[in-house]
């Protein structure tokens, strides 16, 4: 039954155009991976094939001896790659091809800085390899049918990577896809045995399905294609082989292919484990954060083999979600081939391959913090936020990820998170039993509080955690190493033995002399504050706000208030400082309207000082211009 039928002419989507300017400029000068992009994905057709088939054989139509095929046509000036995986259907073709179907699209373009380099380690983050072939094509033909369709429809798609593309359904015998490139002029060294052969075992040698070429001879000066096909790459499984027998560069593109990412990895880690399952890991930690880590809706990184059958794509199953970022692959011995997500989700195997891949990328990681540090600071700026979930969604692992982390401190005075919590320990003060930390919504704010007088006049260091997910981290770390970790914001101060007789009797007495002073303050704010008294916590500022020890923290309720969440309202307590001019013009202010302004004013600026915002500012400028005319001229 005839399946051609007229061109259909569509338009690119916007991102699509943009995209492919940018493909061709910024990744012009490493031109080669376009082939090694086609070939990856030719092999991940393969993988969902044989996934698919696995309760469905008859999608391999007679024909399950799986591989890829390359062909180039000097005279034509064509390269072809083509493959016997799953193909696509006309819907697929559109939605993979002439549109950019994914999430955080606008994020990625708003990330391009115009740098090449820059620009083109983002491309590949974002996986578009197809649009790589536009680096050496002016024109490219698809042509592809889905396994299992019937009447042998395909598609066929062609494009000169401008404004719009065409369709039209075209017989097609073979299930899988072929790609022709139309190469530009100067581009004549793809059309050499050579040249391809060097590609592929440079950058493919890895893929574990057969990657064939004719033969070539030369006859008469002029290399020509035998009608013998010769297998290019080696066409076994990487993770399989000894680690030995595999090259630090081998071990580099099998990252790049399974990570469709252009730049090579931070570090990896391959495994072989024998005992109650039997399983292989090869797993690696990126460089660089991809444009959409922080989407936790976004699947994992990792593949599921079982005896060396791919079975799915991002198992979630296989690594938690403040491991999101690991890529890699995980095979195993002893699950079904048929194994489904929903298996998957109460297996004990894979809870012990999981629990096992998490102990292999801890120490990983732990092992590039001690002899790499450096490099370890370059994975903490990029994935450092991530890994701060680890303390809340792995209690088995709590200490080993707390060990991991990386915070700002007083010590420093930069915003550079690069103290942990063993370094901080290491230089605690005689008699400090605590680890002090302080949360803001920015440094400026956690470095510049009030409630980090006393600490600095003590010499005591303090952690400034300024990103969101600190909030989270704090509330699931109560502790590391037998340290109690404490918010200075928090509760009542006591620093013990940090403090000597003389303070303490010094405190005792401002307390008292003070009792009728915080009474008529507290009256007067009322329904403001929770409690008003002495503090010894500052040495400059006339006062400051704390929470509860158990309660939601002002931060938090900012972020949340921020977020449209809904939050409880947490009245503090004010803490005054008792050598402040300003709380000892207060104590003799006889005025009661004068005293109430005053009193309103100390709150609100402590209110405005650890980044709160006033109920009504009006009433605030009031007051504050009212005393300001008061002042002697």
């Amino acid at each position: 039954m005839s399946a051609t039928s007229s061109k259909e002419t569509l338009g690119f989507q916007a991102e699509v155009k943009q995209l492919l300017q940018l493909m061709i400029h910024s990744l012009y000068s490493n031109k080669d991976i376009f082939l090694r992009e086609l070939i990856s994905n030719a092999s991940d057709a393969a993988d969902k094939l044989r996934f698919e088939a696995l309760t469905d054989s008859a999608l391999f139509e007679n024909d399950p001896d799986l591989k890829i095929r390359i062909a180039f046509d000097r005279d034509a000036r064509t390269l072809t790659i083509s493959d016997n995986g799953i193909g696509m259907n006309r819907e697929e073709v559109i939605s993979h091809i002439g549109t950019i179907a994914k999430s955080g699209t606008r994020e990625f373009f708003s990330q391009l800085s115009g740098d090449q380099k820059k620009d083109a380690a983002l491309i590949g983050q974002f996986g578009v390899g197809f649009y790589s072939a536009f680096i050496v094509a002016d024109r490219v033909t698809l042509t592809t049918r889905r396994a299992g369709l019937t009447f042998d429809h395909g598609v066929r798609w062609e494009s000169a990577g401008a404004g719009d593309y065409t369709l039209e359904t075209v017989n097609r015998p073979e299930r899988g896809t072929e790609i022709v490139l139309h190469l530009r002029e100067g581009e004549d060294e793809f059309l050499s045995d050579w040249k391809i052969k060097s590609v592929i075992r440079t950058y493919s040698d890895h893929i574990t399905l057969p990657i064939v070429m004719k033969k070539t001879e030369w006859k008469d000066g002029v290399e020509t294609p035998t009608l013998d096909d010769e297998t290019v790459n080696r066409a076994s499984a990487l993770w399989a082989r000894s680690k030995k027998d595999i090259t630090d560069d081998e071990y580099r593109e099998f990252y790049k292919h399974v990570a469709h990412d252009f730049e090579n990895p931070l570090a990896w880690s391959h495994n072989r484990v024998e005992g109650k399952q039997d399983y292989i890991s090869l797993l690696y930690v990126p460089t660089h954060a991809p444009f959409d880590l922080y989407d936790r809706e976004k699947r994992h990184g990792i593949k599921l083999y079982v005896r060396r059958v791919f079975i799915m794509d991002d198992a979630e199953q296989l690594m938690p979600q403040y491991l999101r970022f690991v890529r890699g692959v995980i095979d195993s011995a002893d699950l079904p081939l048929n194994v489904s997500r929903e298996i998957l989700q109460s297996s004990r195997d894979i809870e012990a391959i999981k629990s096992g891949s998490v102990k292999k990328v801890l120490g990983l990681l732990e092992d590039l913090a001690e002899t790499q540090p450096e490099k370890y600071i370059e994975f903490w700026n990029a994935f450092g936020k991530v890994l701060k979930e680890g303390p809340g969604e792995d209690y088995a692992n709590r200490e080993r990820i707390a060990a991991l982390l990386r915070f700002a401190s007083t010590h420093t005075d930069t915003d550079a998170q690069v103290v942990s919590l063993k370094d901080y320990i290491g230089r605690m003060k005689e008699g400090q039993t605590a680890i002090y930390t302080i949360t803001a919504d920015s440094f400026a704010a956690a470095q510049h509080s009030p409630h980090l007088e006393i600490f600095r006049k003590k010499g005591i260091e303090v952690l400034l955690l300024t990103d969101r997910v600190d909030e989270w981290l704090m509330s699931n770390l109560a502790e590391f190493d037998g340290k109690p970790i404490k918010s200075v914001a928090k509760g009542g101060l006591d620093l013990g033995a940090l403090e000597d007789e003389a303070e303490k009797t010094a405190q005792k007495e401002a307390e008292d002399q003070l009792k009728p002073l915080v009474e008529r303050i507290k009256t007067t704010l009322g329904e403001r504050v929770k409690d008003v008294r002495v503090t010894h916590r500052l040495t400059d500022s006339p006062a400051c706000l704390v929470t509860g020890e158990g309660d939601m923290s002002a931060n938090l309720e900012r972020l949340l208030k921020a977020a449209g969440q809904a939050a409880p309202t947490v009245r503090p307590t004010l803490e005054i400082n008792p050598s402040h001019a300003l709380v000892t013009r207060l104590n003799g202010e006889s005025d009661e309207d004068r005293f109430k302004d005053w009193a309103n004013l100390l709150f609100e600026q402590a209110l405005l000082a650890e980044g709160g915002q006033l109920d009504d500012p009006a009433s605030f400028v009031r007051r504050l211009n009212g005393l300001l005319a008061m002042l002697p001229g």
